[in-house]
């Protein structure tokens, strides 16, 4: 595919070059050419025809990211350690507060 893109590319600046280096022709007119007829159809259509793989890549890295957390979660959880779930760890309760089952003093 890059070589149509590479070949495009060459015919549109022979395109520009001719438009430039007429005597009716001037330098802007060739930068409009090369960038109307080269740059504007050839970015759409590589950016067009990468969609694909586009979609192919970020399925793949989201896989691995998900796989990354799933991994970082069975350790997590396979490591025994106290207050590793999501709730906040348990407070002292204040001094001023009796027990439940004692009677205040």
């Amino acid at each position: 595919m890059y070589l149509v893109v590479i070949g495009w590319l060459y015919v549109v600046l022979m395109m520009a070059v001719a438009e430039g280096s007429n005597t009716t022709g001037t330098v802007l007119g060739a930068i409009v050419t090369f960038i109307l007829y080269g740059l504007l159809p050839v970015s759409l259509v590589v950016y067009l025809m990468r969609t694909p793989q586009r979609r192919k890549e970020n399925k793949a890295r989201e896989a691995a990211e998900d796989q990354l957390r799933r991994a970082a979660a069975e350790t997590s959880a396979a490591s025994g350690d106290p207050d590793t779930g999501s709730h906040a760890p348990a407070a002292a309760e204040p001094a001023s507060i009796t027990p439940v089952g004692k009677e205040g003093g």
